[in-house]
This record gives C-alpha cells, sequence and structure tokens, in this order.
C-alpha cells in the first residue's frame, strides 16, 4: 500500500472506533496518524524499509506495527477484524450528511437503528427528534440526506470517473487490434457529473477487444458481453460500455455517442436542411434513413463532418446547444484554455490552518511542476473548525513566505509563492480581518463557509458587499456547493457577478471536482460582463495541483479562453493585475 492507500486505511479505524464508542484520545490518535502520513514528502515505503517510523510524530509502537503490516503485506488484520464487529448499515449512514459518527452512535444505541433504511423509517415515525442532540430540525435534514443520497446514487463525479476510464483507455491504446480509441459521452464532454463511462474504439477484429477488455483489473462485474459492445461494472460502482465499430465509422461514431442529445438533434436537423443524414454509421447523401456505402460521405476525423455540414471544428466541451453551432457557422470558434496555459493557483492552503503540507515542501513540490507561483490563502480564524489564522499567525506567516522567496531567488529561480487569505465573509457581508490586514496580502479571497441557509436576498448582499471591499480580489466558491453532497446556497449569481464587473473583482472557478463553483453555465454571461475568472486548486495537498486540469476543463465548457483567466498571467503581469483594484480605490 502507498502512503494514501494506508492513511485511508487509519482515518477509517480512527471512525470506526468512534462508531465503538471507544477512549477518545485513542480515536484521535489514528486520525492523527492518517495526517501525518498524507503529508510525508518521501515514500512511505522507504521510511518502513529504514526503520524510521518511529521518528514520525505521533507514530508509537503500536502504530508502527500497523503500518508496517499495511505497507508490506497490503491488509491489516486489525482492520478488518474492527469492521466485522459493526453492523455494515452504519458505515452506510456516514454518507447521510450530517451524520458524523457521535450521532450515529447514538441512534445506534438509543433506538437500535442498524442502516439506512431503519433511520429513515424512524424519522417518518418522528422517534429521532425526541433525542439529546437531534431534534425536529435534524430529523428533517436526515430525511433529506437519505432523499439525496438515493438521487445521486447512480451519478459520479468527473474525477471520479476519469479515474477509472483512465487505465482502460491505456491498455486499450496498448492492444494490437485497437486502431483509435478514445473517451465519449458526458466524459468527453467533460460534464461535472456522469452517469456513466462511455469508450468507444475502432477495430478490425471487435470480438478480440472485446474479450480483452472485459478481463482487464478492476472490473467488478461484467454485465453484458457482445462481439462489439460490453459493458462492466468498475470499484466505485460506475458502469463503463466500450463499443467496436470499424475505423470508418469511428468518426461519427464519435460525433454522435460524444451527445449532447440536443446537440445531436440540431447536427442531424442540419445534415436534413442539406439534402444528407447523419447518424452513429456515418453521413449520407440522402434523406432516408440509409447505410448505403454508395452514397457515404467519407469523412476520416469529426473536423471533416463538421467541414461537410459548413462548420468550423466545435470542442466537446461546447456540444451542449447553448449557441454553439450558429457561432461555428459564422467562423472558428475561440481558441479554448488548455490546462497548460495556467501558471499556478490563486487559492490554496498548508498545515498553518487544514492543509497537509508545510510551505517550504509545497515551494519545492510546485516548482518540480514546473508552475511560475502559488498563492497560499489559509483560512481565516472565523473557520475555527479549520484552524483558521488570527492577525498574529497571518503576519508570521508573510515573514515565512518571505524567507521562502528569499531562499528561492539566492539559488537562482524564479517560482514564487504568494501571501493570502481565504478571509471568512461573515454572515452580514463583513470581513473576518480588518482592511490594513488585508493590505500587507498579495491575495485575498474571500469565501462564505458558515450561515449557507440565509436567504438569497441575504447571501447576495453579503457577496456584493464583499466585492465592494477594495482588498478583495476574488470571490471563492461562490455558492458553496458540494456536488452530489450539499446543495447550492440560494444566490442571485447574475447580480452579484454585475457587482464584481463593477467593482473590479475576479471570481473563482473552484477546480476541486466537489466544486466546480462558479458553475460552468454562467461563465459566459461573467465573460460578456468583463469580469475575470481565476482557476484555483483550492488545494490542500500536493495531488491537488491536478485539479488544474479539472477546472480548464470546466473553464473551456464556459467557453473561456486564456485570455479570460487571470492565472494564465506570468508572475510580475498578475502582481499589476492584482494591484490594480487597489490603486482604483485609492484614486
Amino acid at each position: 500500500m502507498n502512503k494514501d492507500q494506508v492513511a485511508e486505511v487509519l482515518a477509517g479505524i480512527g471512525t470506526l472506533l468512534e462508531l465503538k464508542g471507544e477512549n477518545p484520545f485513542k480515536t484521535r490518535a489514528y486520525l492523527n496518524a492518517a495526517r501525518t502520513i498524507e503529508s510525508l514528502s518521501e515514500p512511505l515505503e522507504k521510511l518502513v524499509a529504514e526503520g524510521r517510523l518511529g521518528a514520525l510524530k505521533g507514530i508509537g509502537e503500536a502504530l508502527q506495527k500497523k503500518i508496517t503490516e499495511l505497507v508490506t503485506t497490503g491488509r491489516l488484520q486489525y482492520y478488518e477484524e474492527l469492521k466485522a464487529s459493526i453492523p455494515s448499515g452504519l458505515m452506510g449512514m456516514l454518507e447521510i450528511p450530517g451524520l458524523g459518527p457521535k450521532k450515529i452512535k447514538t441512534l445506534h444505541d438509543e433506538l437500535g437503528i442498524e442502516s439506512v433504511e431503519q433511520l429513515e423509517q424512524a424519522c417518518k415515525a418522528r422517534r429521532i427528534e425526541g433525542l439529546k442532540g437531534f431534534g425536529e430540525k435534524t430529523q428533517m435534514n436526515i430525511l433529506e440526506g437519505i432523499s439525496r443520497r438515493r438521487s445521486y446514487a447512480s451519478r459520479h463525479l468527473l474525477s471520479e470517473a476519469l479515474h477509472r476510464a483512465e487505465p482502460l483507455l491505456e491498455a486499450l491504446r496498448s492492444h494490437p487490434d485497437v486502431i483509435r480509441c478514445g473517451t465519449a459521452g458526458s466524459l468527453r464532454r467533460h460534464r461535472e457529473i456522469i452517469g456513466d463511462i462511455d469508450l468507444l474504439a475502432s477495430s478490425k477484429r471487435p470480438a478480440q477487444v472485446i474479450g480483452f477488455f472485459t478481463s482487464q483489473p478492476g472490473i467488478e462485474k461484467v454485465l453484458a458481453k457482445g462481439d462489439t459492445k460490453a459493458s462492466v461494472l468498475l470499484a466505485g460502482g460506475i458502469q463503463c460500455d466500450l463499443r467496436v465499430v470499424s475505423d470508418a465509422e469511428f468518426p461519427s461514431a464519435l460525433l454522435y455517442f460524444t451527445g449532447s442529445k440536443e446537440h445531436n438533434i440540431a447536427m442531424r436537423q442540419r445534415a436534413i436542411d442539406r439534402g444528407m443524414r447523419l447518424n452513429e454509421y456515418g453521413l449520407f447523401r440522402s434523406t432516408d434513413e440509409t447505410r448505403d456505402p454508395k452514397r457515404l460521405v467519407k469523412c476520416r476525423t469529426e473536423e471533416e463532418i463538421f467541414e461537410q455540414l459548413g462548420l468550423h471544428y466545435i470542442p466537446p466541451e461546447l456540444r451542449e446547444d447553448m449557441g454553439e453551432i450558429p457561432a461555428a457557422e459564422k467562423g472558428p470558434l475561440p481558441r479554448l484554455i488548455e490546462w497548460t496555459d495556467l501558471k499556478g493557483s490563486l487559492h490554496n492552503h498548508s498545515t498553518w490552518s487544514d492543509g497537509h503540507q508545510r510551505l517550504e515542501e509545497i515551494a519545492g513540490g510546485m516548482r518540480e511542476l514546473g508552475l511560475a507561483y502559488w498563492a497560499i490563502t489559509d483560512h481565516s480564524k472565523a473557520s475555527f473548525q479549520a484552524n483558521g489564522l488570527d492577525a498574529k499567525r497571518v503576519r508570521q506567516q508573510i515573514k515565512e513566505v518571505a524567507a521562502i522567496n528569499a531562499r528561492l531567488a539566492a539559488e537562482g529561480t524564479d517560482f514564487r509563492l504568494l501571501t493570502g487569505t481565504e478571509v471568512d465573509i461573515l454572515k452580514d457581508g463583513a470581513l473576518d480581518f480588518p482592511d490594513d490586514l488585508l493590505a500587507e496580502l498579495d491575495v485575498v479571497i474571500a469565501s462564505v463557509h458558515q450561515s449557507l441557509s440565509q436567504t438569497e436576498a441575504e447571501t447576495t448582499r453579503r457577496l456584493i458587499r464583499a466585492a465592494r471591499n477594495p482588498y478583495v480580489h476574488i470571490l471563492g466558491h461562490l455558492t458553496g456547493r458540494l456536488l452530489l453532497e450539499r446543495e447550492p446556497s440560494k444566490v442571485d449569481q447574475r447580480a452579484v457577478i454585475d457587482a464584481c464587473a463593477e467593482t473590479g473583482t475576479w471570481i473563482e472557478l473552484n477546480a476541486h471536482p466537489k466544486r466546480f463553483d462558479l458553475d460552468w453555465r454562467l461563465w459566459p454571461y461573467a465573460k460578456s460582463k468583463g469580469v475575470k475568472c481565476a482557476i484555483n486548486c483550492d488545494a490542500h495537498r500536493f495531488e491537488h495541483a491536478g485539479f488544474l486540469r479539472l477546472g480548464a476543463g470546466i473553464a473551456r465548457k464556459g467557453w473561456l479562453t486564456r485570455e479570460d483567466v487571470v492565472n494564465t498571467l506570468p508572475l510580475e503581469a498578475l502582481r499589476k493585475e492584482l494591484g490594480r483594484k487597489r490603486a482604483k480605490a485609492g484614486r
């Protein structure tokens, strides 16, 4: 097991112990150990091999043995016995928002509840509201959480789908009988939530490709298998479908199975209007349903199909029937942003608040990735649950960043850390830090973390007031949504965008796969108002730098180009833009 897998098991042990009502110090020891392992800057396997686990903070002899067992054998008998001692339904209850281990233990001890189904029945019978620490509102929230959980059961985050699809694609590309292959469907269109994974391949020997595909690691069950199509169930409950077509059919099949449904309808109608028929088998010179090879318009790529229909190429992300076809008729579409255009992220966390890496480690890691800058925007004091900083700690952090940057300069490297904060927008729209402190920082992001259930008018006023502060550069994760977990707050987003246009405030596209907030559907409006985007990782660990790729895909869906995104700028140009709003306020 690698460090992430080991940390996941240790955190799981902590949760299970809490469900059993064990000593809280013992529970906390496992959770702290998980965090220590996650934040390692060197391979865990090396520490185990060299017998250096004991040098890690909080890793005593018992934990050393368990971690060693996990790393060397891939399993832990203690963990398996612990899981077996707890009703499996209790773990499922942890997926309901607002239900932590302590509340689940109370429900189990007081009412004998051991499953989500029993919990739902108890809520409907109003047995929950009488328990200490619950109440009628908690009971209602639990029922809503159960309902949401069911509605999300067959839906998956984009990041999870990509994680499952990419090894399968790599395997298909390596197969000698595969000519071309790729993703299709909502995954190729980079939708934030997908239903299942669609893969497409071309081959002269489809049955061999199907047989190879269904034998891949990570497939838990083969749901259907034919000569040209297979459906399988992957780990995590995601269904994956593979279709194999001839190479001549590949471009039209790719176009058809990429979708969206609405885009396809518009494209088929366009073909009919020109005396042709477009379907998954090709483009034909006929208005009848036909597969007559004599009437086939030979197209080797999707680009050639678009050309035959009098259109410039439409990138997959834009194929939502939201104006892309008329735009492609008039001329080439704008060159959409690529993730490689991004120079850094302006919203990230460190161990000073709830991040997993120290500033030195972050600087080294992001420099190695070839980035130009990385802002440190730890939480402000109101986010106490995230170890938010007070003014004294912020100023200490500013000094540490300065020292790190001085060392980087002495080494002759151009990479720099930027100072910053993710300052809480309080209930009335005031900020958690005074202006004089914000003025000392390179980057200020203002975000809402509490009172998410305010009315639309209250939340809108709250955000607009923050946007009007001359020291706020960016509004963070505007609606506070957590995809498949928490609905967005009620807010008049267009009114907030208008306020940002008026004040010169940027809006974040939070690239965390559970957020993607501001939603891609609103970026064309923001762009029309001249509001700039900051694609930010909201990183809490090294691996989250990869969210830049995900965020760029969502930005492409919002029709954004490199010029629309501030963190495509080189460092000195970015510094100039960061100073523009403050200079305007000073005038």
